[in-house]
């Protein structure tokens, strides 16, 4: 099937853009996200302090992709970035709480719900830069070393080489600041902190989130 393509307008109508937006979030469900909404760019969370959480304690992928902190893009960085938006598409997508729980047992089922994620994040995108929406750009959630690399040595990109699955990876929204569990709770859904020694049975849920920053 053909892909419509749009010509690029100098002034993306509001009324068009809130259409755009709509068609977005529910591509959003229909590819497997739970819940999905859209918000002002100026309502997106962002804090240092999140990706302080991935130096203290030191997670897992600090440092070993060239999408996770300290390699990605600052927090302030994506502070000023936001100025020049106005909307964008969050999601998430609710799984059991033992995907999220590090277990050897349900690492193919982890690594399955995280490609999830991406793909959601990346066919939004992409519609919306076929839409004319060009500069639209996303974040998805975990380590995307760990997510399509897992089995490979090292992250090719972190040694200048062409990342293995470039137009798949980025950051996920907490490596870069975003305040994800804040995000998520002003969109009036359930989210709950799963921590390294966190037991499934004792957590009512897992979620994930991505989102796409459109126009």
């Amino acid at each position: 099937m053909a892909r419509e393509v749009r010509k690029i307008a100098v002034d993306m109508y509001e009324d068009r853009l809130q259409q755009d937006l709509e068609r977005y979030r529910e591509l959003a469900l229909q590819l497997g996200a739970t819940q999905a909404k859209i918000v002002r760019a100026a309502d997106i969370p962002v804090d240092e302090r999140v990706t302080l959480k991935c130096q203290i304690p030191r997670c897992f992928g600090y440092g070993v992709s060239a999408h996770c902190p300290p390699n990605t893009m600052k927090a302030a960085e994506l502070q000023n970035l936001l100025k020049k938006y106005h909307w964008a598409v969050f999601f998430i997508k609710e799984v059991p709480p033992e995907v999220i729980v590090r277990d050897k047992a349900t690492i193919k089922e982890r690594v399955a719900a995280y490609q999830l994620v991406y793909k959601i994040v990346n066919e939004v995108e992409s519609r919306a830069f076929y839409d004319g929406h060009y500069l639209a750009f996303g974040f998805a959630a975990g380590s995307c070393r760990h997510t399509f690399c897992g089995q490979q040595e090292g992250c090719l990109a972190m040694e200048g080489k062409k990342c293995r699955f470039s137009l798949k990876s980025r950051p996920s929204m907490e490596a870069v600041g975003i305040d994800v569990y804040k995000m998520a709770a002003q969109a009036g859904w359930d989210i709950y902190p799963i921590g390294s020694d966190a037991k499934p049975e004792d957590m009512p849920k897992g979620t994930q989130a991505g989102i796409v920053i459109v126009q």
